[in-house]
């Protein structure tokens, strides 16, 4: 972790301060338990990585099989936030689409709060805004058509959650995947294309894609 330059602030620089490639060679470094670690977190927060045909389904037992393995509660707590979040942002979207009722028959979400969104799936922020103050305003973009904006919040939340969770830790794994984590939020949004990202969102809201990408895909996060 010495060795990694500082970040920044995710939405002022103009590139990462270390590149992806650089960055690779330094996680040749880990031992194998760790590098393993790494890659289980990787599996289930980096979207962009996701096998298209995996399900809904297998990747939240693949969610409760690592946080059944893994004790680290930082790590735990990392991959439960994002995944929390994007079980929101999944309902937003559906919400968005239309439709009326939340999902029958089907696993769509992971975690604790599934039953409470489905519950309140005609409430504005599902009755979560206690718990997580930014629906609120991710509902409010929404009905203002600001996808931009809601991109950007996902983002800042995202960011803010790995600040929180990573307190206390310098030069241990956790910091490892925390900076990890952050450097991919500052590459994506370095190179981020407002106009394309709206359209991927309005392409995952209005064409009723498969249940799959539901859950994992999108712009952000």
């Amino acid at each position: 972790m010495a060795s990694l330059p500082p970040l920044g602030s995710l939405f002022e620089a103009a590139t990462p301060p270390i590149s992806r490639l650089k960055l690779e060679s330094r996680l040749g470094l880990l031992e194998a338990p760790d590098l393993h670690t790494l890659e289980q977190i990787a599996n289930l927060i980096a979207w962009s990585s996701q096998p298209l045909e995996r399900t809904d389904a297998a990747f939240i037992d693949e969610a409760h099989r690592f946080l059944a393995s893994n004790r680290n509660p930082t790590l735990r707590s990392l991959v439960t936030h994002r995944l929390d979040m994007r079980t929101i942002v999944a309902a937003l979207r559906r919400r968005r689409r239309g439709e009326a009722q939340p999902p029958s028959g089907e696993v769509w979400g992971f975690g604790e709060w599934v039953g409470l969104i489905e519950r309140n799936w005609n409430a504005p922020t599902f009755k979560l805004e206690a718990i997580f103050p930014w629906v609120r305003q991710a509902h409010d973009l929404l009905e203002k058509d600001d996808l931009i904006g809601f991109e950007k919040l996902q983002f800042s939340v995202v960011w803010a959650m790995l600040n929180r969770i990573g307190a206390g830790h310098s030069f241990d794994l956790e910091a490892l995947i925390i900076y990890l984590a952050r450097w991919s939020l500052v590459s994506r949004w370095s190179c981020y294309k407002g106009d394309a990202a709206v359209a991927r969102f309005r392409e995952l809201v209005d064409a009723g894609l498969g249940s799959h990408k539901e859950l994992f895909s999108g712009a952000s996060q």
